[in-house]
C-alpha cells in the first residue's frame, strides 16, 4: 500500500509539474527577484518551514534580503513572490486590478463559500456595498452592550482563577469570550461558548487549521489525494457540524422574521446617520441584516446568508482574540506601560463599576495605543496573499501575471527605519505626533486599499471594552519571555503554547 501510495504521488506530482510549467518569461521575471536557490521538481518547497519556525522564517526573508524588499520562492513549478515594503504594499492592495485574493483562499470555500473574504469580481464589489451598512458606528453603537455583557462574563471566571495564584493560559479566555461576541452579534444567539462544551466551537478551531495545513502542503491541493490520504474525512465532519449550526439558526431567525420586523429593520437602517440616542432602539444582528436585504430570499438565497454569516464567524472572532490576548500579553509584561494603562482606566471610571459606554472607549487613547503596538508586532493575520490580475512592476522588479503575492505585514511592521527599535514594545509610537508622517501602508493589520477589514472598526471596539473591563479589575503579570512565547503563523497569529499570565485583583474591584 505504501509502494502504490508513493508511485501515484509521484505520477500526479509529474502530471502537476508538466502541466503547471511556468513560460521562459514568467520564470525569468520571477528569478529576477532574490530568493534561495530551488532544486528541481521542489522548487523551495522542501525548505519552508511550518509553526513557529514559519513565522521566523518569514522574518528571516525580510532580514536577508532588506535591499530589495521582496523575494521569491517556488513551490514546485509555482512561484510566490514576498513584498515587505510599504510602497510595493501600496502599489498592489490598492489596485482595483489585484481584489482577487490568491488562489490558496479556494481550500477555504467548502467552509466559507464565496462570501465577501473570498468573492471576486462583480459578485464581490456588491457584497461590499450591501454590507458596509452593518459595520455603521452607531449599529456598533448597538453592540457595545453585547461586548460588556460577555466581559462581565469573562471578568467572573478569571476572578475565580485568579484566587489560585496560579499562572494559567488566558488564551482560551479570550477566544471563548470573542466567540460568544460575534454569535450573539453576527447570528442573535446565545451560544454560552464560556460556560459550557461546544461541538462547533472545537470544528471553527479545526477548520481553520486544517484549512491552512492544505495552503501549505501542495500535494493537498488535489482533493483525491486530500481525501483518501489526508483528513478530507475529518473535514467534511467539521463541515456538517458548522453548516448544520448555521443553517438552523437562519431557519429559526427566518420563522420569525415578519414584516413587522423587516419594517423595524428598515426603520433602524435608515435612521442610521441620526443621533443614536434619537432613534428607535432595535438591537439588529447581522444576521438580521441579511434577511432585510435579501428581500424575502430574492436577492440573497439561504446559501448566500449562509456564507456570509459563516464568513463573520471566522473573521470576527479568532483575530480578535488573537490581538486581545497579544495586548495582555505584552501589558502584562511591562509593569510601566501596565501602571499608565491602570491610571488612564483609573481616570475615565474612577470606582465605577459601571459598562463601558462609547464616551468612556475614546477617552482610553492609551490603551489604544497599546493595542495598535500590539498589532503592530504581532498582526493577528500575519501576511495578505492576492493574485495579480496583470503584471505589475514594483521598483526594479516585475511580477507577471497570475503569480500569487503575499504582502508580508509582519516584515512591514519590524522595519527598522519605519519603527526603530521595531522589537520593543512602545505604545507611544501610536501618539498623533509620532505616527501623524509616516507611510499609509506601513501599519495594515487589517490590510489596506478597497479590499481592507470592512470589521476593523468592530474588532478595535470589541477589544477596548474587553480589555477595559480586565484592566479595571485586574493588575496582570505575564509569566512568559519572548523567547517563550513562539508565535506560530497559521491562518492567524497565535503564541505556540498559548499566554500564561498570573492575575492580582485591584483593590475595591472584586
Amino acid at each position: 500500500m505504501l509502494v502504490v501510495t508513493v508511485v501515484l504521488g509521484l505520477v500526479l506530482l509529474l502530471i502537476f509539474l508538466a502541466y503547471f510549467r511556468p513560460h521562459k518569461r514568467v520564470r525569468y521575471l520571477i528569478d529576477q527577484i532574490p530568493g534561495p536557490k530551488p532544486v528541481p521538481l521542489l522548487g523551495n518547497a522542501h525548505q519552508l518551514c511550518v509553526g513557529h519556525d514559519w513565522y521566523r522564517q518569514l522574518l528571516g526573508f525580510a532580514s536577508s534580503y532588506a535591499d530589495a524588499g521582496a523575494f521569491r520562492v517556488w513551490l514546485a513549478n509555482k512561484p510566490v513572490v514576498g513584498i515587505f515594503k510599504p510602497e510595493f504594499a501600496e502599489v498592489i492592495l490598492s489596485s482595483m486590478k489585484h481584489i482577487d485574493k490568491a488562489l490558496e483562499y479556494q481550500f477555504l470555500v467548502p467552509w466559507l463559500g464565496t462570501g465577501l473574504l473570498i468573492s471576486t469580481g462583480e459578485k464581490w464589489k456588491q457584497r461590499r456595498k450591501m454590507l458596509t451598512p452593518t459595520f455603521h458606528f452607531n449599529i456598533l453603537h448597538d453592540f457595545l452592550q453585547v461586548f460588556n455583557k460577555q466581559s462581565r462574563i469573562l471578568m467572573k471566571k478569571l476572578n475565580k482563577k485568579s484566587s489560585n495564584q496560579i499562572p494559567f493560559n488566558i488564551f482560551q479566555d479570550f477566544a471563548l469570550c470573542a466567540l460568544d461576541i460575534i454569535t450573539e452579534t453576527a447570528m442573535g444567539k446565545t451560544m454560552e461558548a464560556q460556560s459550557t462544551d461546544s461541538d462547533y466551537v472545537y470544528a471553527v478551531y479545526r477548520m481553520s487549521t486544517l484549512a491552512d495545513l492544505r495552503m501549505r502542503k501542495p500535494w493537498w491541493g488535489n482533493d483525491f489525494i486530500y481525501n483518501t490520504f489526508g483528513p478530507g474525512k475529518e473535514q467534511a465532519n467539521k463541515l456538517k457540524i458548522l453548516h448544520d449550526f448555521t443553517n438552523s439558526v437562519i431557519a429559526d431567525r427566518l420563522k420569525d422574521f415578519d414584516q413587522k420586523k423587516a419594517e423595524l429593520i428598515g426603520q433602524e437602517l435608515s435612521g442610521l446617520n441620526s443621533d443614536p440616542g434619537q432613534r428607535k432602539r432595535v438591537r439588529l444582528a447581522f444576521l438580521d441584516m441579511l434577511l432585510y436585504m435579501s428581500e424575502n430570499l430574492t436577492k440573497l438565497s439561504m446559501e448566500d446568508i449562509r456564507e456570509e454569516v459563516d464568513t463573520f464567524m471566522f473573521e470576527g472572532h479568532d483575530t480578535t482574540a488573537a490581538a486581545m490576548n497579544w495586548a495582555t500579553y505584552l501589558i502584562g509584561s511591562h509593569p510601566d506601560v501596565q501602571v499608565k494603562v491602570h491610571e488612564e482606566i483609573d481616570r475615565v471610571f474612577g470606582d465605577d463599576d459601571r459598562d463601558a459606554t462609547m464616551e468612556d472607549l475614546k477617552q482610553l487613547k492609551y490603551l489604544e495605543c497599546c493595542i495598535k503596538e500590539a498589532l503592530r508586532l504581532f498582526p493577528s493575520v500575519p501576511v495578505f496573499a492576492r493574485h495579480i490580475g496583470e503584471d505589475r512592476q514594483i521598483g526594479d522588479y516585475t511580477i507577471p501575471k497570475n503569480t500569487t503575492c503575499v504582502v508580508v505585514t509582519i516584515a512591514i511592521h519590524r522595519n527598522p527605519k519605519i519603527y526603530p527599535d521595531p522589537e520593543q514594545f512602545k505604545p507611544e509610537r501610536f501618539l498623533l505626533e509620532q505616527y501623524k508622517n509616516r507611510h499609509p501602508y506601513s501599519y495594515i493589520p487589517f490590510s489596506a486599499g478597497p479590499r481592507n477589514c470592512i470589521g476593523q472598526k468592530f474588532a478595535q471596539l470589541e477589544e477596548k471594552t474587553v480589555l477595559s473591563h480586565l484592566f479595571r479589575n485586574f493588575s496582570v503579570k505575564s509569566t512568559q519571555s519572548r523567547a517563550e512565547i513562539r508565535p506560530v503563523g497559521d491562518l492567524i497569529l497565535r503564541p505556540e503554547s498559548g499566554v500564561f499570565v498570573e492575575l492580582t485583583p485591584r483593590a475595591n474591584r472584586n
